[in-house]
């Protein structure tokens, strides 16, 4: 392994890990809204959550035979979870 593809395997699991985690956190928030949770459970319920799936997304990063899958479903996964919490409050009004 050369040095940039392990910075590279380092940058997917904590920059990719945090956009997947934001979009998860997003979309649970938004899927609990919309069942009628109350936005303080919603968000303390995906808060807890959000460790353990930033964890795996971490483990993940580095297990992963693929480093283009990888950014593909951290980095992408996290932005289709995103833009599907902004269609589900009605961001596209």
């Amino acid at each position: 392994m050369t040095p940039l593809h392990i910075a590279s395997r380092v940058a997917a699991s904590l920059l990719g890990g945090y956009a997947f985690v934001w979009g998860f956190v997003t979309l649970g928030i938004a899927l609990q809204l919309a069942a009628g949770v109350g936005y303080d459970d919603a968000r303390l319920l995906c808060n807890l959550l959000a460790f353990l799936v930033f964890l795996a997304c971490f483990c993940w990063a580095f297990a992963a035979a693929s480093l283009r899958r990888v950014w593909g479903v951290l980095a992408g996964g996290g932005a289709l979870m995103t833009g599907a919490a902004w269609l589900l409050l009605g961001g596209a009004r």
